[in-house]
């Protein structure tokens, strides 16, 4: 038996992630809303599902109120590179925030069931490793990074008040570092950064002595994990972590993109950011349980493909969305 057709809106669905989940669920036959305001995405991402007739684009920003009819919603819309949501960190914190509640209050309305796209940055600097997901966290909330992480943690809040008052269907998931093809060549993230000086021969430069820790989780997996949370009907609602628990330090994956670049490049060294993570790894024994979902997809294959996605790309046909740098 067929999955029935279903109206699915995905907030921020031009973006990396969500662009991915946008040709999935449209090659699964579903009526498909992307909504993006395009401040860290493009319309290359989804260009091609334009001309689709089970595929719309709406731009629009999330932390204004949109009517819409639809039966699920995947509320992914935030920026998530320390480079862009610092760049205007109100505006950061009104959209995971204010961006819940439109969402929650669109879902209450329409009687649906909603997915939240959380982070794994709500678990802050750990003091426990890895990181379940009855860890409590350890973030800064006053620091450079808090509108993002204290914006997200507000955000699950309100998820779960919605659910406990309003009886409103959710789904929280925690996503762990992602990296894949569609990744924007400026958002910041460590693994576009030395793809792209590796790619250019340029030094490939590290934050910190390179021994922080981070595990990188493929872009089709956290589909995947994505799609197992949304349909699971076990009363299961989250939090959920959703990310590959093989853990590397920086400076092996930057050993690890040379290698598979054959380049030139040197490494180097700099100041660490403010309120950096030194240790980020998933426990993902919940998604096991409940979902029988893990990774799939090893760093050096996934590595392999994104490589291969930044060798061809034209550099040309994107923008920088600000001009900050890493700090």
């Amino acid at each position: 038996m067929t999955d029935p057709v279903k109206r699915i809106l995905i907030t921020g669905g031009a973006g990396f992630i969500g662009s991915h989940l946008s040709e999935r669920l449209v090659q699964q036959g579903h009526d498909v809303i992307c909504l993006d305001n395009f401040f860290t995405s493009q319309k290359t991402n989804i260009a091609h599902l334009l001309g689709r007739p089970n595929f719309e684009l709406i731009r629009h920003d999330v932390i204004d109120p949109i009517k819409l009819e639809v039966d699920e919603i995947y509320n992914l819309a935030c920026p998530a590179s320390p480079v862009h949501y610092q760049h205007n960190p109100i505006k950061t914190a009104k959209t995971s925030v204010m961006g819940a509640i439109n969402m929650l209050g669109l879902t209450k309305r329409v009687g649906g069931r909603i997915l939240h796209a959380s982070t794994s940055e709500v678990y802050g600097d750990p003091d426990v490793h890895p990181q379940p997901e009855s860890y409590r966290g350890n973030v800064n909330p006053i620091g450079l990074r808090s509108c993002y992480d204290e914006g997200k943690r507000c955000a699950e809040t309100l998820f779960f008040d919605y659910h406990r008052t309003n009886a409103v269907d959710i789904r929280v998931v925690r996503i762990f570092n992602t990296y894949g093809p569609k990744m924007h060549p400026y958002d910041g993230r460590v693994v576009s950064n030395f793809i792209l000086q590796a790619l250019a021969g340029e030094d490939i430069s590290i934050y910190g002595d390179g021994s922080q820790t981070r595990s990188f989780g493929y872009v089709d997996d956290l589909v995947d994990g994505f799609l197992a949370m949304m349909h699971n009907d076990t009363g299961f609602i989250g939090p959920v972590n959703l990310g590959n628990p093989v853990e590397f330090t920086i400076l092996e994956l930057a050993e690890l993109v040379i290698e598979l670049t054959a380049s030139k490049s040197k490494i180097t060294f700099a100041t660490l950011p403010s309120d950096d993570p030194t240790q980020r790894q998933p426990d993902i024994s919940l998604a096991r349980e409940k979902l029988g979902w893990e990774p799939k997809v090893g760093l050096r294959e996934g590595l392999g493909k994104t490589i291969d996605y930044f060798s061809k790309l034209d550099l040309s046909l994107y923008r920088r969305p600000t001009n900050n740098t890493v700090k």
